[in-house]
């Protein structure tokens, strides 16, 4: 089993003794979609650290979108709480790059591609996203690929 899922596992166990709802409520709704990712296919399977960590982007991609409707349909309440989510999601993730560590890494996809316009942007993402793997929000990388491209 990975490390990642029994640090979950023995987080889960220790907010519901703390009574921590958000932490406890989040958790278990990671362990659920870990688990709906290994039985997911044609066989069952364990899931890697990897694995477990794309889950965890995904599902934080997941609070951040849901926040951000939250905030548009004036649901601050329920914004806030989806944002509590995502925190409690970054803690198993690893630490975020900066911009200025993004720039530096599509700068070098950038001069390895050899792309010089908008069409190689797909082979300078190509590069760039193993790299960044899940230490960056996709969006912010693919706005760096086209800025570098662009300018």
């Amino acid at each position: 089993m990975s490390e990642l899922k029994v640090r979950l596992r023995a987080d889960l166990t220790a907010s519901m003794k703390a009574r921590d709802d958000v932490t406890r409520d989040t958790v278990r709704m990671v362990l659920a979609a870990i688990g709906d990712e290994e039985f997911a296919g044609t066989e069952v399977r364990e899931l890697t650290d990897d694995d477990v960590r794309k889950v965890l982007v995904r599902e934080g991609k997941k609070r951040r979108e849901a926040a951000t409707a939250f905030d548009g349909a004036g649901r601050e309440e329920r914004a806030a709480r989806e944002r509590a989510e995502g925190e409690v999601i970054a803690r198993y993730l690893p630490e975020q790059l900066s911009d200025d560590e993004i720039a530096a890494l599509v700068h070098a996809a950038v001069s390895e591609s050899g792309a010089a316009s908008m069409a190689g942007m797909g082979q300078v993402m190509k590069l760039v996203q193993p790299r960044v793997a899940g230490r960056a929000d996709g969006a912010k990388v693919a706005a760096a690929v086209r800025q570098a491209l662009s300018g």
